[in-house]
């Protein structure tokens, strides 16, 4: 069966609801799949976010390995010193005690869900790793606020989410599943009339409680867990591959520049955002 290797800070609630929609996925065989391992870079006892998270982990008897980085940092990080390119030297290294932790499971592929860490390149090279991000190829990179700003400064027609290929350079990965939607037209017309002739930085004021920052969010946040599940699902069976050396074909491997997936993400959400 197709291994999933699952990495995870698990920072927020949201890496919770995600693996609960992914594993009950699973479960219905949608994703043809299971979980192999579950690694986080924190430890029972830091965060009571993570120990609920850990808690879940073990609730679906899922292997789960936890190396905190935080105190491999106070132990190693001064002693680690030299030149390995944009990661400090103790990163490096760290990324290698990761993979010696997890040198006993296979995985064909492993999602970044919610993992705050930039991965180095050995750890590239080793794994087939996606991430989320909240914008579809060639959009504005960053976090979700960003992009969301940068959206709005660019009075952008439309956005969306995809999977993309994990490398050293933060969101800089080829896409391998992507969705779109646009932000112009009914129900984003009135907020951006609303904003019209208003220097960015006035907007910027209200914040996230912008009503124009908080219906894009909503429509990307509504795509985001679907476009994951179908991703697994597209992987799980053949639809989309990587291959040995990072690139991202169809089944007959044939390079494609990420699989669209918006028809579909629009049926599934279709009941729950308008």
């Amino acid at each position: 069966m197709y291994q999933l290797g699952w990495f995870a800070t698990s920072r927020g609630k949201t890496s919770k609801k995600l693996l609960q929609a992914v594993q009950s996925s699973i479960n219905r065989g949608e994703i043809e799949a299971e979980i192999a391992f579950v690694f986080s870079n924190r430890e029972a006892g830091e965060a009571e976010n993570s120990d609920l998270f850990f808690q879940l982990v073990k609730s679906y008897h899922i292997p789960l390995i936890c190396f905190s980085y935080q105190k491999f940092k106070a132990e190693k990080g001064a002693l680690i010193t030299g030149q390995e390119g944009t990661l400090p030297p103790w990163r490096l290294e760290y990324d290698r005690e990761v993979m010696k932790r997890l040198q006993d499971y296979h995985a064909d592929l492993c999602v970044l869900a919610g993992y705050m860490l930039v991965v180095g390149k050995e750890i590239c090279q080793r794994y087939n790793m996606i991430n989320l991000h909240p914008a579809a190829p060639g959009g504005p990179t960053g976090t979700w606020q960003e992009v969301i700003w940068q959206l709005i400064a660019s009075k952008a027609q439309e956005t969306g989410a995809m999977m993309h290929l994990v490398t050293p350079e933060l969101d800089k990965g080829s896409p391998v599943t992507y969705c779109t939607f646009p932000i112009q037209g009914k129900p984003f017309n009135e907020y951006w009339q609303e904003i019209e002739n208003h220097p960015l930085e006035e907007i910027k004021k209200q914040g996230e409680a912008h009503p124009l920052f908080k219906l894009i969010r909503e429509h990307g946040v509504a795509r985001e867990f679907p476009l994951v599940i179908s991703t697994l699902k597209a992987f799980s069976r053949g639809e989309v591959k990587i291959t040995q050396d990072k690139r991202v074909t169809d089944p007959e491997g044939r390079p494609i520049n990420g699989y669209n997936l918006t028809d579909e993400i629009d049926k599934i959400i279709s009941d729950t955002i308008s």
